[in-house]
């Protein structure tokens, strides 16, 4: 952690402020962010603690992070659209601003009643991305709620559900390949449509007899550098295990689990998609 003087003036207060929320303390989900969009199709429940976002043919609906963060450990728990979800997309993600934008997302895709549920994960740098992994679930996740996380730190990006690791984008920075680390990062969830990609490429269209269709978000929990007027809560130096944690030997076997039993689709196998070459981090994720 930064150090300061023993009489730090107005502005150094707020980044020490800023600092003792590294480690968040559990509080009203709705105090944490804003619902931003949706004309009151987004709204709050149990005191504040969920938020239940709702689509219609008219609009679907969102909210934010009061907070943007550069780096940190995420967890959100979800429970998805029941039922006959084809063509909706509910969203959990990272982005910043500007036209070379830093993302890491995760997007839960509709489908018929009965069939899985996939998950769709991407990683942009510098406002590039073309970089997804997709994943069957291994478990209804309409009939309660579980727990997706994202770890963002310098060394890699970790994607988790129910605490397993299911993907990791590694720091390849050292090969050319660029890594999102300067930009901070605003937490976004959404409820749309996308019908036109979302369920079987876009042939099973949404059935609007079926609305509104409603996905819940509850414990959304940070241990993170929380950005402030242009610097971090946070120092390189800092001892937060996850600022640089890598995933010990059993993490590893559940990520490999994972991907042999439920990817679907890995953008590094795609030489068809990237018929004038594989993108470059390619070479090394294709090793592991």
């Amino acid at each position: 952690m930064a150090a300061y003087p023993s009489q730090p003036k107005p502005f150094a207060l707020a980044l020490l402020l800023m600092a003792s929320l590294v480690v968040a303390v559990a509080g009203k989900f709705n105090q944490d962010v804003d619902i931003t969009w949706g004309d009151g199709r987004g709204k709050a429940f149990d005191n504040g603690n969920l938020i239940a976002l709702s689509l219609d043919k008219a609009s679907g609906s969102g909210f934010q992070s009061k907070n943007q963060y550069l780096f940190g450990k995420f967890d959100m728990q979800l429970k998805l659209v029941p039922g006959n979800s084809a063509g909706t997309v509910t969203t959990f993600y990272f982005h910043s601003q500007g036209s070379t934008w830093d993302e890491i997302d995760f997007e839960f895709l509709g489908n018929l009643s009965g069939e899985p549920f996939i998950v769709h994960t991407n990683v942009y740098t510098q406002g590039k991305g073309n970089r997804e992994q997709q994943f069957y679930l291994w478990f209804d996740p309409t009939a309660d709620f579980h727990t997706y996380s994202i770890l963002w730190d310098p060394v890699h990006i970790v994607f988790y559900i129910d605490g397993r690791p299911i993907r990791e984008f590694k720091n390849m920075e050292s090969i050319g390949v660029p890594y999102p680390k300067s930009q901070p990062m605003r937490m976004y969830a959404s409820l749309w449509n996308a019908d036109d990609w979302a369920t079987r490429g876009g042939l099973v269209k949404t059935d609007w007899t079926q609305a509104p269709f409603t996905a819940s978000f509850r414990n959304f929990k940070t241990k993170a550098c929380i950005w402030f007027k242009g610097a971090s809560s946070c120092s390189n130096s800092t001892n937060n295990q996850w600022f640089s944690q890598e995933l010990d030997s059993i993490s590893h076997k559940q990520l490999k689990w994972v991907q042999k039993n439920y990817m679907i689709y890995n953008y590094c196998k795609d030489t068809k998609r990237f018929s004038q070459g594989l993108p470059q981090e390619c070479t090394v994720i294709n090793k592991n």
